[in-house]
C-alpha cells in the first residue's frame, strides 16, 4: 500500500510540475470572454427544447428520422393553434438551432387537460382492460380525486404515444411520435414547410377515382390495425388526413385492443361504419359488414 500511495504521490508531483509549466506558456489573451452554453435566450412564446430533459423511453422509435432536431441548443417556438378538442389542443411548433437553417423542423404538440377541464367523458369505454402499475394511481383515478385528474391526463399523453410508436413501428401511416413529456405529445406536423396543416379528410372535394383510391388506403391501414389486435376506436373522416395523395390517421388515445376491451368489437364495427357510410354518402358505395368481417379475419390471422 505503501508503494501505491508514493506513486500516487509522484505522479501528481509530476502533474503539479506540468501544469506550472503549462500555465507560464499558455497566453490567455485571445480570449476576452468565457463562452457561454447560448448567444440567446428565449423570448416570449418560447422555451429551450425539452428533448435533453427526458429519459430514452419517452422518445420516439429509433432510428430517427433525418428531420428530427436532438441538439440540446434548439429552442421551440410557438407559433399557434392548429385544432381544439375534446380532450386536448394541437399546437404548432418550430423547434430549431439559432443560426442554423438545416436544424429546423415543424412539431405539432399535443396537450392534453385534466379532466376537469376536458369534455370528453367517454373515457371508460376506451380504457376497459387497460392496467395501471401505480396502485396509488389506481386508486385516485377511482375515486377521480386531483391526483387521478392529472394521472388521467397523463395516461392519454402516454397511451397515444404508445400507440403512435407501436403503429409506427408496424408501418402504419401516422405522424412520427418524437417524444412524450407530461402531458404533452410532439410528433410531426403533418403539412407544407410554411405551417399550413394538411386537410382532414372530411374537407376534401375529390373525383370518384380519387376517393376510391382513398379508401383502399384506409382499408390498409386499418387493416394494420386489426391485424396488430387493435381497433383505432374512433375513426371518421375527421381526424383522417390527406396530404399529398397519402392518408394519415390522427388522433389514437383511444386506440383499444379488440380482445380486451369488452366493447372491442362493437368499436371496430363501429369504425367500418363511419367509414364506410362516409364514402357511400360520396358516391363510393362500400359494405361495412364486408369491411367488418374482413378486418376480423386479419385480427384472427
Amino acid at each position: 500500500m505503501s508503494d501505491l500511495f508514493a506513486s500516487s504521490e509522484a505522479s501528481s508531483s509530476r502533474l503539479s510540475t506540468a501544469s506550472s509549466s503549462a500555465a507560464r506558456v499558455f497566453d490567455a489573451s485571445p480570449f476576452d470572454s468565457v463562452p457561454t452554453f447560448a448567444d440567446v435566450e428565449p423570448g416570449d412564446g418560447q422555451r429551450w427544447s425539452t428533448w435533453p430533459a427526458i429519459t430514452p423511453s419517452e422518445r420516439g422509435p429509433l432510428p430517427w428520422p433525418a428531420w428530427v432536431v436532438t441538439s440540446a441548443g434548439a429552442l421551440d417556438t410557438e407559433l399557434g393553434i392548429l385544432k381544439t378538442g375534446k380532450e386536448a389542443d394541437v399546437f404548432l411548433i418550430e423547434r430549431a438551432v439559432p443560426d442554423d437553417p438545416d436544424q429546423r423542423v415543424l412539431l405539432a404538440a399535443k396537450r392534453y387537460r385534466d379532466t376537469d377541464h376536458s369534455s370528453f367523458h367517454r373515457s371508460g369505454v376506451y380504457t376497459e382492460g387497460r392496467s395501471t402499475r401505480n396502485t396509488r394511481d389506481t386508486r385516485a383515478l377511482a375515486k377521480k380525486s386531483e391526483h387521478g385528474r392529472a394521472v388521467a391526463a397523463l395516461q392519454w399523453s402516454f397511451a397515444e404515444f404508445d400507440a403512435l410508436c407501436r403503429m409506427w413501428e408496424l408501418g402504419a401511416p401516422v405522424p412520427y411520435p418524437v417524444q412524450v413529456n407530461g402531458t404533452e405529445l410532439l410528433m410531426e406536423f403533418i403539412g407544407d414547410v410554411s405551417g399550413v396543416a394538411a386537410p382532414r379528410l372530411a374537407a376534401v372535394r375529390s373525383a370518384r377515382a380519387e376517393l376510391v383510391d382513398l379508401y383502399d388506403q384506409i382499408v390498409d391501414l386499418m387493416r394494420v390495425f386489426a391485424a396488430a389486435g387493435f381497433a383505432h376506436g374512433d375513426l371518421s373522416a375527421y381526424n383522417l388526413l390527406v396530404h399529398d395523395g397519402r392518408v394519415r390517421v390522427i388522433d389514437l388515445p383511444q386506440i383499444v385492443d379488440i380482445i380486451a376491451n369488452p366493447q372491442g368489437l362493437d368499436l371496430l364495427h363501429r369504425d367500418c361504419v363511419n367509414i364506410c357510410d362516409w364514402f357511400t354518402r360520396r358516391r363510393v358505395e362500400r359494405d361495412a359488414e364486408a369491411l367488418f368481417a374482413e378486418l376480423l379475419a386479419a385480427s384472427y390471422a
